[in-house]
C-alpha cells in the first residue's frame, strides 16, 4: 500500500508543479521576461518546489537524512540525467548565452559553501539564512544583467487571453498538490524504508530525489526537443542552485540538518564532481553527445555504489 501512495504522491507533486510552472511562465511573459530567465528562475523554482516540499516536510517529520539526501541526489540527476538526455537528443547546441561566464560558477559557490557549512557536522539557522541570501544574490544578478532583458522567442504560450482569476486559482491549486503529495510522499517513503531495512538516506537519495527530478526532465527535454535550449539549459542551473540554496536552507530553517561527512562522502563527491563537470563542459563549450554520455556514466557509478552500499538503518 505504501508503494501506491508513494506513487501517487509524486505525481501529485508533479502535476503541482506543472500547474505553477505553467502559469508562473504565463505571468513572466506577460511582463516580458527573457526565455533564459523563465528558464533559470521562474521554471527552475517552479521545478524546484516537490524538492522543496519534499525537504521541508522531511525536515518538519524530523528525518533531517531524507531532506538533506533529497537535495543532493536531485542535484545529481539534474547534471548526469536531465542535462546528458538534453546533450544526446538535441543537434547542434549553440545556446545564446555564454553558461560559464554568467552562471555554471554560481552553481559551484553554493556546493562550496554546503562543504564548508558541513564541516561541523550540521546545517544551522545561519548558514540556512546564507544560502538562502546566495539565491536571491543570483536572482538579482539575473534582473540586473543585460543579457537577460528582452524576451527571445519564448514558445507557443499565448498571452492574450491572460487573466488572473484563472492563473491565481491554478496556482492555487498547484501549491496544494506540490504540499499535500510532499507530505504522503515522506510518510509512505520512511514506512518502505522500515519494511525494507533500507536507511532513509538512501530513500531519499534514490526514490525521492528522483521523483521530483522528474518536471526538471520532464520540462528541459521538452524545451530542448522545441528549440529552447537556453530554457533548457538554464533550468538545470537554476534548480541546481535552488536545491543547494533554498531547497537545503528552508529545511534547515525549520530544523537544523546533521550532516555526516563519512557516512556519505561518496554521494557528496558525486554532486561536487557532476557541478565541476557541468562547468568544465559549458566552458569549453562542450555540448555533445559525448558530453552527455560521460555524465551519463557518472550517473552509473553513482547509482551502482548506491544499490551496493543499501545496508538495513
Amino acid at each position: 500500500m505504501d508503494f501506491v501512495i508513494f506513487i501517487l504522491s509524486m505525481g501529485a507533486l508533479i502535476i503541482g508543479a506543472d500547474f505553477i510552472v505553467n502559469q508562473s511562465e504565463r505571468i513572466a511573459l506577460h511582463f516580458n521576461v527573457s526565455e533564459f530567465v523563465i528558464g533559470a528562475t521562474i521554471i527552475a523554482l517552479g521545478t524546484s518546489l516537490p524538492e522543496m516540499a519534499a525537504s521541508v516536510a522531511a525536515s518538519l517529520d524530523h528525518k533531517p537524512q531524507i531532506a538533506i539526501a533529497n537535495a543532493i541526489g536531485s542535484n545529481i540527476f539534474n547534471i548526469t540525467l536531465v542535462l546528458a538526455i538534453i546533450f544526446i537528443i538535441t543537434k547542434n547546441i549553440n545556446p545564446n548565452r555564454d553558461f560559464f561566464k554568467k552562471d555554471t560558477t554560481w552553481a559551484l559557490v553554493p556546493v562550496i559553501l554546503f562543504l564548508l557549512m558541513s564541516i561541523d557536522g550540521v546545517i544551522g539557522t545561519l548558514d540556512a539564512v546564507l544560502l538562502i541570501i546566495l539565491m536571491l544574490a543570483y536572482m538579482l544578478f539575473l534582473i540586473e544583467d543585460p543579457m537577460s532583458l528582452g524576451v527571445d522567442e519564448v514558445g507557443e504560450i499565448k498571452t492574450d487571453d491572460f487573466q488572473w482569476g484563472t492563473i491565481i486559482a491554478l496556482l492555487l491549486v498547484g501549491f496544494v498538490f506540490v504540499v499535500g503529495g510532499a507530505h504522503f510522499a515522506i510518510e509512505s517513503a520512511s514506512n518502505i524504508a522500515l519494511d525494507f531495512g533500507i536507511s532513509e538516506w538512501v530513500i531519499g537519495i534514490i526514490m525521492i530525489s528522483f521523483g521530483t527530478s522528474l518536471p526538471e526532465l520532464v520540462i528541459s527535454v521538452s524545451a530542448a526537443l522545441k528549440g529552447k535550449v537556453d530554457m533548457a539549459i538554464g533550468n538545470v542551473i537554476g534548480s541546481n542552485l535552488a536545491n543547494t540554496t533554498l531547497v537545503i536552507g528552508f529545511a534547515a530553517l525549520v530544523d537544523p540538518l546533521p550532516v555526516s561527512f563519512t557516512d556519505n562522502v561518496f554521494d557528496i563527491a558525486t554532486m561536487t564532481a557532476a557541478t565541476v563537470m557541468l562547468i568544465y563542459i559549458t566552458a569549453n563549450k562542450l555540448y555533445s553527445k559525448p558530453a552527455g554520455i560521460s555524465l551519463l556514466i557518472l550517473l552509473t557509478l553513482f547509482l551502482d555504489h548506491t544499490i551496493k552500499t543499501m545496508s538495513p538503518a
